[in-house]
């Protein structure tokens, strides 16, 4: 079953499309990797995902429901970190997570919850503008994680952390499906880390979809074209490199 589905999904900025009739399908319990270079359009995707940017076109649903008819029910099963996360620097860790929890309405424990998920008990009670950029990135996906949502949305979630942070995030992001029920969709550069933990891919690029499913899936799809198949690295750059021929002999 699919809890998220588009049908040519598609954003214009005036002459300029930066998502182009995206058709995505995301397994309810999976951690579907995001895959794009910079400008791909993967950000935007998931901030119309959010309501944070409205579709030129085409449509999307969550969890059953459509949008924008069920935007407020969607957000509501939506936990995100999208780009930089931003906090009250003057504010401690929880204090910062308390706000969160309140205009949410979740249970007092949620905070220790989240804390604790994601490495900061230890920290919550440090002013916020003290935290190293990878403890900022941990709060932003403590953010996130506040109240178990059961879809996640994390874009570069291991930003700024070092190789012991990246592994810790990885083996929290790959166990979410089968210990709290949620779904995934993570957007990342460290392609290594993506194939570590991803079920299924999506690679986009100048906002259209050039590849989705599985890594098996993407394995066989590269042979058969040709192209390198012995990383998710390799593969993607070849698939990309590909794709920006054909655009510039289209010229």
């Amino acid at each position: 079953m699919n809890i998220i589905e588009t049908k040519n999904l598609t954003k214009s900025y005036g002459d300029f499309t930066a998502v182009s009739n995206l058709n995505l399908h995301i397994r309810k319990g999976s951690v579907y990797g995001f895959l794009g270079p910079n400008g791909a359009g993967k950000s935007t995707t998931m901030k119309m995902f959010l309501g944070l940017t409205r579709p030129t076109d085409g449509a999307f649903h969550i969890n059953k429901k459509r949008f924008p008819q069920n935007r407020v029910e969607i957000l509501k099963e939506i936990g995100s970190f999208i780009e930089a996360p931003a906090f009250y620097g003057n504010l401690t860790g929880a204090e910062n997570l308390e706000l969160i929890r309140k205009i949410l309405g979740l249970q007092e424990d949620s905070v220790d919850d989240a804390l604790e998920l994601t490495g900061l008990q230890e920290f919550k009670n440090r002013l916020a503008k003290k935290y190293s950029l990878g403890m900022k990135q941990r709060l932003g996906l403590a953010g996130a994680l506040i109240g178990r949502p059961p879809i996640l949305f994390l874009d570069e979630p291991t930003n700024g952390l070092d190789p012991v942070g990246i592994h810790e995030i990885r083996t929290l992001i790959k166990s979410l499906p089968e210990k709290y029920d949620c779904t995934v969709l993570v957007s990342s550069h460290l392609l290594p880390e993506v194939e570590l933990m991803a079920d299924d891919i999506g690679i986009l690029n100048h906002g259209r979809l050039l590849f989705e499913g599985t890594l098996d899936d993407l394995k066989f799809h590269a042979h058969d074209m040709g192209m390198p198949d012995d990383n998710l690295e390799e593969t993607f750059l070849a698939m990309i490199d590909a794709d920006n021929q054909k655009r510039r002999d289209r010229r």
